[in-house]
């Protein structure tokens, strides 16, 4: 994981955030600290199911600790716009165990 320049760049974007608890989180990066604490804006959760579409859980400005963060990345908003993300199924994640 980072410690901070390679998020310096990410700031205002819209990036995709994977949890230890196997929640995938989607927002705004507004701001993070030295312990990679991460601030986020107008940011959703998706949860994801083998059974029904894709549900997005509005969750608006959040924060993230940093030791709870198995995976930041960029989103292509242009590609994940055109998702179809009532029809896509797939496995929840599992948590990731140390």
């Amino acid at each position: 994981m980072s410690d901070g320049p390679g998020l310096e760049s990410l700031v205002d974007q819209t990036i995709s955030v994977i949890t230890n608890d196997g929640r995938n989180i989607v927002g705004i990066l507004k701001g993070f600290d030295q312990a990679t604490n991460i601030i986020l804006d107008e940011s959703h959760e998706r949860v994801y199911s083998t059974k029904e579409g894709v549900q997005q859980l509005v969750l608006g400005l959040y924060i993230i600790r940093g030791d709870n963060i198995s995976v930041v990345g960029e989103l292509d908003e242009d590609l994940d716009s055109n998702l179809d993300l009532k029809n896509l199924r797939a496995h929840p994640l599992k948590p990731v165990i140390h």
